[in-house]
This record gives C-alpha cells, sequence and structure tokens, in this order.
C-alpha cells in the first residue's frame, strides 16, 4: 500500500510543479518521476534549513511540490546557461 500513495503523491506532486513553473505537466510518468525527486530534494534540504512539518498525505504533496519546484527551477536554470 505505501508504494501507491508514494506513487500518487509523486504524480500529483509532479503536476502541481509542472503547472507552477513551467505552465503545465509531463506526463503520468514524467509527474511520478518529479514528484519522487522533489520529495527526496525536500527531504534532505529542508531539515537543513531548520523547516518541519506533520504528517499525513497533505503535507507530503506539499513537501513534494516544494522540492520538485526547486528541481525544476534548477534544471531550467541549468538549460539556459
Amino acid at each position: 500500500m505505501g508504494i501507491i500513495v508514494m506513487l500518487i503523491v509523486g504524480a500529483v506532486a509532479g503536476w502541481l510543479a509542472g503547472t507552477i513553473v513551467k505552465g503545465g505537466g509531463f506526463g503520468l510518468g514524467g509527474n511520478i518521476v518529479v514528484g519522487v525527486v522533489g520529495a527526496i530534494i525536500a527531504g534532505l534540504a529542508f531539515p537543513v534549513i531548520g523547516f518541519g512539518g506533520g504528517g499525513g498525505i497533505i503535507w507530503s504533496i506539499i513537501h513534494a511540490t516544494i522540492g520538485a519546484v526547486i528541481l525544476l527551477v534548477l534544471i531550467r536554470v541549468i538549460k539556459q546557461v
């Protein structure tokens, strides 16, 4: 059951981040990858800056979306260079 929740959270977070940064999604597979990688980035970065949060699926989506936005902005900056 945990893997299904992770995939759903990744898909929603990837879609939200794509909508915020790019103006659209990346397809189901791309959204899942962007969301899961975003969750990993946020999971590494947030404790360093002292930002914590609660549990639950809503917090997980917010957490993964913020990380995915960071990922997409970094990719955009690297592509421009």
